[in-house]
């Protein structure tokens, strides 16, 4: 218990003196923010600070900040600080830096402010590769919630693409469509506050039950600190495209810009953006300690983690909240997915619409390009779900690409940052670290170019190189 409670005041300690040092860098300004200037009553619309902050959260939440520390607390104990330190210099100074980039100018998306800072050729490849992203990102956030509702709510299989599924799946696309097209306070603003409470109160419910339970947690000492996997699993890179969202993640960047475009005040960023990820953070370790007293009493098995990480959540939540707080809190589990679902879809709209000049005043346009959208996503969908290997596939697809977008993420804010003046180094860091992890996992893996691990680690070393030389000659 003592390394778990370590890793909370890392992340809540950290969170509190880091985010004030960020927002010292960034020096928010009373100028009008684009919610102000460019009110459209679509995208641009403006939003209370706690509502804008909750829509934030689940925004950013989806399954992955749950499902990840599920799986990647079979590493051990060491899950326990490297969340927390990842939260707090990487993932949410990621976002807050993202949010307020945009909202420094205009509320532009990612893709254009790869574009402004990085330039034309990096700007082509990140806006193929991130709307590549968030069509895998929509379809992860259907079929898992989806899945969960039918097999913990439901009790039907999910092993085969039944009529149930595909009924629950259809509600799923039908709301997706309805925040795409819808104006964002419409919707989204208007039922994320409620969804926000259930989820939070959930995620302390859940942590009071660790305590009261007495659920044995393995302390850091205890534990090999990089050999503990129960499967040999290296710990560089794997755990960290494991975790993906519950420490860094590119998705992130994509929903700091759209809310951008709804925060009334720069000084109302620290709040939305980096308390936003300090918040995930602790939800991935109310989590990851859950699913580690579950294995310490036996309850579940590494297997099961591994095999099927999303029936672990109904064993987690029923165990420590019984029948209908376990309800209860996977119902809030499948709200993060579908949360995160419609607002990567409704990025992919904003980004492909910025990109071809489409005009988004028109419904018949947003129309027409959602349809577009969504019947990509159901083949995707398709595929995932009948093919044996399928949603693996999709899910290191995902989880690798996830963590790559990251890496073009901190080379935009730290060519911001130099050409601003701000210490630069604070992005280059964790940037760099995540070009070494998404370089070292795709060169070894077999959904890469299944090199042995020796030469994965130092072609990554190699290609970090790169990255930081790529970065610094924006200094010239």
């Amino acid at each position: 218990m003592i390394t778990f409670l370590v890793g909370l005041a890392i992340l809540i300690i950290g969170g509190a003196v880091y985010g004030a040092f960020c927002e010292k860098v960034i020096l928010p300004t009373d100028a009008k923010t684009p919610a102000i200037r460019l009110r459209d009553g679509v995208d641009f619309v403006p939003i209370s600070k706690w509502k804008a902050t909750l829509i934030e959260l689940l925004n950013i939440a989806g399954t992955g900040p749950v499902l990840g520390p599920i799986q990647g607390i079979l590493f051990g104990p060491i899950a326990f600080l490297t969340i927390p330190v990842g939260c707090v210099l990487g993932g949410a100074l990621h976002d807050y830096m993202s949010g307020m980039i945009s909202m420094r100018n205009d509320g532009e998306q990612m893709p254009s402010l790869i574009k402004r800072f990085l330039g034309n050729k990096t700007y082509l490849f990140y806006n193929i590769f991130v709307c590549l992203l968030l069509f895998l990102l929509g379809t992860v956030f259907i079929y898992t919630p989806g899945d969960l509702f039918v097999s913990q709510i439901l009790q039907v299989d999910v092993s085969n693409l039944n009529s149930t599924l595909l009924a629950v799946y259809g509600v799923i696309f039908a709301y997706y469509l309805l925040a795409t097209l819808l104006p964002i306070d419409k919707i989204i603003g208007k039922v994320y506050p409620i969804f926000g409470a259930i989820l939070l109160l959930s995620a302390v419910g859940i942590f009071f039950g660790i305590f009261i339970q007495g659920y044995p947690l393995t302390e850091i000492w205890e534990t090999s600190l990089l050999n503990s996997h129960p499967f040999g699993e290296n710990f560089i890179p794997i755990f960290f495209v494991t975790v993906t969202c519950g420490i860094a993640s590119g998705f992130h960047a994509t929903q700091a810009t759209i809310i951008s475009r709804t925060v009334v005040n720069e000084h109302h960023g620290r709040m939305i953006f980096y308390n936003s990820m300090i918040a995930e953070g602790f939800i991935a370790m109310t989590w990851a300690a859950g699913t580690m007293g579950v294995l310490n009493l036996g309850i579940a098995s590494a297997e099961d983690v591994q095999k099927a990480a999303v029936l672990i959540v109904g064993v987690v939540a029923k165990d420590l909240l019984g029948n209908i707080g376990g309800i209860i809190a996977v119902v809030s589990v499948i709200i993060l997915g579908i949360t995160s679902g419609d607002t990567a879809l409704r990025s992919l709209r904003l980004i492909i619409a910025e990109n071809l000049n489409i005009n988004q005043q028109q419904k018949k346009n947003i129309l027409m390009l959602a349809l577009v959208i969504f019947l990509v996503v159901a083949g995707i969908l398709f595929f995932a779900k009948t093919d044996a290997q399928g949603f693996a596939i999709l899910w290191r697809y995902f989880a690798w690409a996830n963590e790559t977008t990251v890496a073009f993420a901190f080379a935009m804010i730290s060519v911001f940052m130099i050409k601003n003046k701000i210490p630069y180094l604070m992005a280059l860091i964790p940037g760099t670290f995540y070009m070494y992890i998404i370089s070292s996992y795709i060169l070894n893996a077999k959904i890469g170019f299944n090199l042995p691990w020796i030469v994965s680690y130092i072609g990554a070393a190699i290609l970090c190189g790169v990255y930081v030389y790529g970065v610094r000659s924006f200094k010239k």
